[in-house]
């Protein structure tokens, strides 16, 4: 495989964009990528486009790429639509590095676009819970609510939890299982996960396209509405509206161009939860995937300076820097505690706000986490810039399949010298 480069990034702000429609974050996103690589949309040879519930809100199937791209004029090209749940933007992307890594093209644009903001709330969160074996969907859930019950909240039975569709996405749920079993099983603390979900809401207090940007207390969190114990409404990523976009080039054509900050694309990997329980940690898919990608990359987890993690909650954040290897078996409360992952710390995670401050428009997220690392790589960061950061990962992953996450993806970059 060729060496491959992100040449060109950009991401639209985050949030509630009533006004809004697919097409114009879509025209936002690629304009501003291509202005920052100092490229023409002629330059672009192939095309990779993110979206995940155009269709549930407009009808709009099979060709939603060709369909966004179009008015731009962008077509001709090879455009591939791509869905793969909350990990679709970065699968576009590794549709993107393959095949330019492969030598097929030169140039090649990746772009993730969500809208999730409408008057329907429960049609919201129901399509939310779509990323599941749709006949198995009620027994996951009710496994998932029934995980620890010894840990319930107290004077709280699990079953007067809010209604999933209804109150949240019933992927709440799950974490909230996942949350308790880890409170039987490794002691750590529901005022761990508000530690973590603190720091990211402070990030995103210097993230300008974030769409929280207020900080909030490791009290406040506590305090706030109970979704899923021990998850609180602070804990969760919310619904959201954006887009972002990538551009990624050949060692060769990087020649040719000119006042570009390139950042080099040290691993691209896919992977796929596995048929194992949660507990069986010993058979998980993400650790697989960060195998795949750290040998790759020829790198190990020890030299990751930063990393941007899938936290759809705060305990999505906490397992996940376990399972790629940043620290070990439960020990992720305690990581995040003693302040290791906030900026300034050894290893700053989701330094950009993460999904719980930045925000979680499904098809765009997996891309913004890159736009963050490779802001953070060519030192651009302003107030929440990592200093010395060389190697930076970005983990995304979407659905649940049985009891591990269904779609798995894995970055690895390095700062150019």
């Amino acid at each position: 495989m060729r060496e491959a480069y992100v040449v060109g990034i950009s991401t639209t702000k985050f949030g509630k964009l009533s006004d809004r429609s697919i097409k114009s974050l879509t025209a936002e996103a690629v304009e501003k990528a291509l202005q920052d690589a100092g490229l023409k949309k002629e330059d672009i040879q192939a095309a990779w486009f993110g979206n995940g519930t155009w269709g549930v809100w407009h009808d709009q199937h099979s060709i939603r790429g060709q369909v966004a791209l179009r008015p731009l004029g962008i077509d001709r090209i090879a455009i591939t639509n791509v869905e793969n749940a909350c990990a679709t933007g970065a699968t576009a992307f590794h549709g993107a590095w393959t095949s330019v890594a492969a030598g097929l093209y030169e140039v090649a644009m990746a772009i993730g676009v969500e809208k999730l903001y409408y008057p329907d709330k429960a049609k919201v969160f129901w399509t939310m819970g779509l990323g599941v074996d749709m006949e198995e969907r009620a027994n996951l859930f009710k496994i998932m609510q029934q995980m620890g019950q010894d840990q319930a909240a107290p004077g709280q039975r699990i079953e007067e939890m809010p209604a999933a569709d209804k109150d949240k996405s019933g992927f709440m749920d799950i974490y909230g299982g996942m949350a308790r079993r880890y409170m039987s099983k490794y002691g750590i603390t529901q005022r761990q996960l508000a530690v973590i979900c603190s720091k990211n809401h402070y990030h995103g207090s210097l993230n300008p396209n974030s769409q929280y940007q207020n900080e909030i207390s490791v009290e406040e969190v506590l305090a706030d509405k109970l979704i899923s114990y021990p998850i609180t409404r602070a804990m969760c990523a919310p619904i959201g509206d954006g887009a972002a976009a990538a551009i990624i080039c050949s060692k060769e054509f990087l020649k040719k161009i000119q006042n570009v900050r390139p950042v080099k694309i040290l691993a691209s990997v896919l992977g796929s939860g596995m048929a194992a329980s949660f507990d069986d940690e010993e058979h998980c898919g993400m650790t697989l995937a960060a195998q795949k990608a750290y040998e790759a990359a020829g790198v190990g987890p020890e030299d990751i300076n930063l990393a941007e993690c899938h936290d759809a909650t705060a305990m999505g954040e906490l397992l996940i820097t376990e399972e790629i290897g940043l620290c070990p078996r439960g020990q992720g409360g305690p990581l995040a505690e003693s302040g290791a992952t906030t900026l300034g710390g050894r290893l700053p995670v989701n330094v950009s706000g993460g999904l719980e401050s930045k925000g979680h428009p499904v098809g765009a997220t997996g891309l913004s986490q890159i736009h963050e690392l490779v802001t953070q790589l060519r030192g651009e960061a302003g107030p929440r810039q990592v200093e010395g950061a060389r190697i930076a990962l970005a983990e995304n992953g979407g659905g649940f399949l049985g009891q591990q996450e269904a779609a798995i993806a894995i970055h690895i970059f390095e700062k150019m010298s």
